[in-house]
C-alpha cells in the first residue's frame, strides 16, 4: 500500500514537470520572431508563407484529366480552342495518363458499369487531386436520373470539388467553375488537421 502511494506521487510529480514543460514551449512559440532580414535586404526579400507559394505554383499548372463520357465532352474541348483558350490558366494539354493529371474533369452520364474504372482512374492520380462535375448527368443523373444503370451523381465515386450546372454547360461555365477551383486550391494548406 504504501508503495502504490509512492508510484502516485513520483507519477503526480512527473505530471507536474511535463505540465511546466509545456507550459514552456507553448509560451516559446507565441512570442513573435526576432526581424530576421538585414535592413539592406528588405526591399529585395519576400518573407511569407510556404502554402502561398505552393499553392500559386499548384493553381497555375493544374493538368486535367478529360473524362468525356457524352454530349458535355464536346463542351469541355473547346474550352482549348482559340476563343476560350484554357491554356491561360496554364492547363493546356489534357492529360491521357491519370499518372500525369491532378484534375478529373467528369464530364456526361456515369453508369455503373463505368464506375468502377472511373475509382480506379482516380485512384491512380498523385496527390494532391482534384474532381470537378461538369453537366447534370455527372452531378446529378440527369434527364437519366431514374435509370437503372445510370449512377446519380459522379459523387457517389469520387469527392467532387467543384458542380457546374448545365445541360450541357457552356465553355464559359467551365472556365468560372476551374476559376472557382483555382481559388479553392489557393486557399488550402499543406498541414494536416489534427483530427480528434
Amino acid at each position: 500500500m504504501a508503495l502504490n502511494r509512492i508510484r502516485q506521487r513520483e507519477s503526480l510529480e512527473l505530471d507536474k514537470e511535463e505540465g511546466q514543460i509545456i507550459a514552456d514551449l507553448q509560451a516559446r512559440s507565441a512570442r513573435a520572431y526576432p526581424d530576421i532580414v538585414p535592413e539592406e535586404l528588405k526591399h529585395s526579400v519576400l518573407i511569407g508563407p510556404v502554402d502561398s507559394l505552393l499553392n500559386w505554383g499548384r493553381s497555375s499548372s493544374v493538368w486535367p484529366l478529360s473524362f468525356g463520357l457524352a454530349c458535355c465532352a464536346i463542351e469541355m474541348i473547346s474550352c482549348g480552342a482559340s476563343r476560350f483558350d484554357i491554356a491561360r490558366f496554364g492547363m493546356e494539354l489534357f492529360r491521357a495518363s491519370p499518372r500525369q493529371a491532378d484534375l478529373m474533369l467528369v464530364s456526361g452520364t456515369v453508369t455503373w458499369k463505368m464506375a468502377p474504372a472511373l475509382r480506379r482512374l482516380y485512384d491512380q492520380m498523385p496527390e494532391p487531386k482534384w474532381v470537378v462535375a461538369m453537366g447534370a448527368c455527372a452531378t446529378c443523373g440527369g434527364t437519366f436520373h431514374d435509370s437503372y444503370s445510370v449512377v446519380p451523381g459522379v459523387h457517389r465515386i469520387v469527392p467532387v470539388d467543384v458542380y457546374i450546372p448545365g445541360c450541357p454547360p457552356r465553355p464559359d461555365a467551365l472556365l468560372y467553375g476551374l476559376m472557382m477551383l483555382h481559388r479553392r486550391i489557393r486557399k488550402s494548406t499543406i498541414a494536416r488537421k489534427a483530427g480528434p
